[in-house]
């Protein structure tokens, strides 16, 4: 049995959507494949760094001593501890020296005392 044109033209129609339909799979697949969706995301996350960045410096330029202070405040707030035990190393230290100043000015108080009683 010989088959009509028009059956003829419906099945090479039917192989062209079919090779369409694999077409599209294929580049589907290709799409997302494991490779392919990490290197997107990695050039994803550098592209929002580098936005981020740029953002980050043209905040700073536009407002140096505010960032200044934010920097400052946070190293401040990071090293707290060896400087809350400097300052304390400082005041214990001004402390002393008032001790001995005191203790200096009392002996030669004495020695003066005592040599006008002698």
């Amino acid at each position: 049995m010989k088959d009509s044109p028009e059956i003829l033209a419906a099945r090479a129609e039917v192989d062209r959507s079919r090779a369409r339909v694999m077409a599209t799979a294929h580049e589907l697949q290709e799409r997302l494949s494991p490779k392919v969706l990490a290197k997107d995301a990695w050039q994803g996350a550098k592209e929002k760094g580098a936005g981020l960045a740029e953002d980050a410096v043209d905040a700073v330029r536009a407002r140096p001593l505010t960032a200044t202070g934010v920097v400052a405040a946070i190293t401040m707030f990071l090293a707290r501890e060896p400087l809350i035990d400097l300052a304390g190393r400082m005041v214990d230290g001004v402390g002393e020296k008032r001790k001995s100043r005191k203790a200096r000015k009392a002996a030669s108080k004495q020695r003066v005392t005592e040599k006008a009683n002698d």
